[in-house]
């Protein structure tokens, strides 16, 4: 099975639900600390665009960050590069974990999407 990139916030629980999934899964993995070692704007494009899914889906929606800047009101009207540099600005501001493989990007964790990587 290849290796994949989980870029993670230790001390988030379902970051640590997903990492024992992935371990329980025998599935490779390298781990990134997703505050010390943010995404940069170019790694967060490349991303975006082989999930199929609009900048605005990897926003931690749920996060103090996201609510203290106001994002739901704000998101809409910010452009996709505008989106791509806030989410490069701080890791807390991105829905976590993400896992990154070769033909596969998924932001946040449902078991039953990350069933597929077992095929």
């Amino acid at each position: 099975m290849s290796e994949f990139l989980f870029i993670e916030y230790p001390k988030c629980s379902t970051c640590q639900k997903a990492r024992k999934w992935l371990e329980d899964n025998h599935i490779s993995f390298v781990s990134r600390h997703i505050v010390e070692n943010n995404p940069d704007k170019d790694e967060l494009r490349q991303w975006i665009a082989r999930s199929g899914k609009p900048a605005a889906k990897f926003f931690n929606t749920s996060g103090l960050k996201y609510k203290a800047l106001n994002l739901k009101n704000r998101l809409p009207a910010l452009s996709e590069d505008e989106q791509i540099d806030l989410l490069a600005s701080d890791g807390m501001l991105i829905k976590r974990p993400l896992l990154i493989g070769k033909q596969i990007v998924l932001s946040g964790f449902r078991p039953a999407e990350w069933e597929k990587l077992k095929a």
